[in-house]
Parts: structure tokens; sequence; C-alpha cells
């Protein structure tokens, strides 16, 4: 059975001492707090990593809003996943690792707080020279080149990305290296779509609104739609619209919009358009250590670049206010990075 996301355990407690750390907790929708938890020791097959940057996704910001559905999710629970640190402790029976490697971590949720505990498998061991905090965006890279493989893009292919969100314009990077015939992108807000360009966009469309009809703004230029489609929004509704601008025997690979959707599906038009939609995550676990590592070198390559969207840098102790900053939905914010570091 294929690995998935798991939430590290992590013992809550009423004090504040010695052997305790700071956590994030969202108690209930549109809330954010800090609590005390012990300092986890790492199970056998297990390292533990002193948290030094955690940036807040758009999945973070939807538990937060309360946009997933109760099966996905339960309050309370705990937050972050795009990690980097520095192994602080090894567990038995772990080779390989050591104490001081400086990691990026994936499929590990709940990482708002100053340490966590994880198995090897969540684990890449990141270069010394590489700054943390361009680390821990690694995370989302396995799923967006699985999303690109998955599109079959050739240099004939007309390729849409809705959204330019973080992973939106990690998505453009890696798309563009793949040679579309036309790279599309779509988003809100000019500071964004700016960095597209600068990323491989051949074009990018301001929408008027969130619910505007893409094709209403793009068929123009591009009437016979697109070849591949890759949703890059948060909520479900945005499927309805990929659906919409798809061409005759394209593919939608969603990326994005794995929130809910409100609006109805016509599956005659999927049926219709001979359409392929397919999901992004690595459905073997050799193939996600495999998109890790390809991720990771892409980076060092300098053919991604993890750090120039950080717009904002706050402190754990700030948590709440971080939130709220990433929820207001600004051009002006992209990545928002949570310094968890403390001289416990």
């Amino acid at each position: 059975m294929v690995r998935k996301m798991s939430v590290p355990p992590m013992q809550l407690v009423d004090y504040d001492g010695e052997g305790t750390q700071l956590c994030a907790v969202v108690e209930e929708i549109g809330s954010i707090t800090l609590k005390r938890a012990l300092i986890p020791e790492p199970a056998e097959g297990e390292v533990r990593v002193k948290v030094k940057w955690v940036g807040i996704c758009g999945s973070d910001v939807e538990v937060f809003r309360g946009a997933r559905e109760p099966e996905f999710v339960s309050y309370p629970t705990r937050l972050g996943h795009e990690v980097a640190g520095v192994i602080d402790k090894i567990g038995p029976n772990v080779i390989g690792l050591k104490v001081g490697d400086p990691v990026a971590l994936r499929y590990i949720w709940g990482a708002f707080a100053e340490y966590v505990c994880c198995t090897p498998f969540s684990v890449k061991v990141l270069p010394q020279a590489l700054p943390l905090i361009e680390g821990s965006l690694i995370e989302v890279l396995p799923g967006i080149i699985h999303a690109a493989e998955l599109g079959d893009i050739s240099p004939h292919k007309n390729v849409l990305i809705t959204g330019q969100g973080v992973s939106g314009l990690v998505m453009t990077q890696v798309v563009s290296l793949y040679s579309p015939r036309n790279l599309v992108v779509t988003d809100l807000f000019d500071e964004k779509l700016e960095l597209a360009r600068k990323y491989g966009a051949t074009h990018t469309y301001k929408m008027p609104s969130p619910d505007a009809n893409t094709l209403d703004i793009l068929g123009k230029d591009f009437p016979d739609g697109f070849d591949v489609v890759i949703p890059c929004l948060l909520e479900g509704d945005g499927m309805v619209d990929a659906i919409d601008v798809a061409s005759q025997n394209g593919r939608i690979v969603m990326y994005g919009c794995i929130g809910t959707c409100h609006k109805p599906v016509d599956f005659f038009k999927i049926h219709k358009k001979r359409l392929d939609i397919f999901s992004t995550e690595p459905k073997r676990d050799i193939d996600n250590r495999h998109y890790f590592n390809k991720g990771l070198q892409l980076v060092l390559d300098g053919l991604v670049n993890t750090e120039e969207m950080i717009t904002h840098v706050v402190h754990l102790s700030n948590i709440a206010e971080a939130f709220k900053l990433r929820n207001e939905h600004k051009g002006d914010t992209i990545h928002v990075m949570i310094d968890c570091e403390t001289n416990v």
C-alpha cells in the first residue's frame, strides 16, 4: 500500500518548561493558536528534525478556512507540511542519515512546531550549501513533476495552468522545461503574472474575478481550447472551468482543485470531448522518491527558483497573524514562510 500523508503524534501539555516546545493548533475554523507540547523522541526507525522553515501552503489555508470536508479533516488539527530543518537526533536502526543533516520533509503534516519525528521515507537530505529557506518548497516538486509528466506535454501542444499561487508558479517553471507550443497561465493578480512571464509563460491573462469563466477570457485567442489543462487553484469548482476550456481529446491533470466542488459537473461533456482526467500524487513509493530526487536536482541546477516568490517571513510565535495575512488573498502576498526556530 502506498504511503500517505501522516501527522506525527504530539503530546500537548499545559506548562512551559524544559523538554517542551511550541506548536500551532487549529482548534476551530478560522482560529490557529500556540500550544505547548513535549519535544518528541524518535522511535525505532525514526529521526527527529529540528524544524527551521515551514511554508503556509494553500491546503493549510483551506483547512484554516473550513473548506475541506469532515472526512478529510476534523478539528482540532495541526498544519504545516512544506518543511526544512536539521536532523538533531537519530532513533535506533536508522542508517545513512546523521545528526546535522539539513533536510526537506515530505508527507508530514503538522510541522508548525519546533521539532517533529518521522521515518527516513519522508526525508530528503539537502546540500549544506543550499539555504534551508529554499529547501522547504522542494516538498511540492514531486507532485508537480509528476503532473507535468502525466500531461504528456510536447512542442505541438497548448498548455493552460489556472492559478499562479506558490505551486502554480513552480508548476509554470517545471512545465516550461517540457517545451509546450504555448504555455498559458491565468491569475487574479499582476504581480504573480509578472513572475509567470519570467518563468516561461508565453501568454498571461488577468482574470476579472475568482468565478470568471476562463473560456470567456481566453476563447478568442484559443478557440479550440487547450490540449493540457493543469488547475492550480484551491477550490474544487475550478474543475468545471477546466472541463470547459479543455480541447477535444485533451487531458486535465488535477494538481489543484482537490477541494469540494459545489457546481454541477457535466460528465457528458467529459465523455463527448473524450477527456482524460488524472490526479497527481505518485502512486508508488519508489516514484515518490524518484520525483523527490529529481525536484531537488532542478533546484540545484538553477532551473526552478523556490526563493523568489517568498514575500513574507513570520516567526512561529506570530503564526496567527501569518495566517491572517495569507488568508487575505492579495497580489503582494505570495509565499508566507514561518520561522520555527527558537532558543529552546
